[in-house]
């Protein structure tokens, strides 16, 4: 059994990243979605939130399951006996560091490829800052995030009854 980690903050999870998760399921037989637990960036959501979003967002992709690091990656693929890392790329600007970090990772761990996929090119402009910033100013956001993400933006970045 192929298995493949994919990583990432998920602050929010966007279509970008799903798109990335349907295509790395068609590829591994099990794909693990990773959310970094020591991740230095300030988040909107709580690790838990995070969770719980991811959770509901990829229920309904086969092979597919939500777990937490808390530690170096490449040990937490090795610990689950992950052969990949996923890493979506949508620009030349993505891969200098994406390539970065893989090559790092290699040097720590052999045996674990890390494997880029594009997602879809309507998706190439998206991320989760931009999400995070139009949400902040009121701006609609069910275009790029599914539809109880974008009520649990506004509703933690404008207050419970908005």
């Amino acid at each position: 059994m192929k298995t493949a980690l994919y990583p990432g903050t998920f602050d929010p999870i966007t279509f970008g990243h799903l798109d990335v998760i349907r295509r790395a399921a068609e590829i591994f037989d099990r794909v693990i979605v990773t959310l970094a637990a020591n991740s230095t960036k300030q988040t909107v959501f709580t690790l838990e939130e995070r969770r719980a979003q991811v959770e509901r967002a990829v229920r309904d992709i086969p092979n597919t399951e939500v777990a937490v690091c808390h530690g170096l990656l490449v040990a937490f693929a090795e610990e689950r006996g992950a052969v990949a890392i996923v890493r979506g790329v949508r620009a030349v600007s993505d891969f200098d560091y994406e390539f970065q970090m893989a090559l790092t990772n290699r040097k720590l761990a052999e045996k674990v490829t890390t494997v880029f996929l594009m997602p879809h090119e309507r998706y190439t402009y998206l991320n989760s800052s931009i999400v995070r910033e139009v949400a902040r100013h009121g701006g609609r956001v069910d275009c790029f995030v599914p539809d109880f993400v974008a009520q649990a933006l506004k509703e933690k970045l404008h207050g419970e009854g908005a």
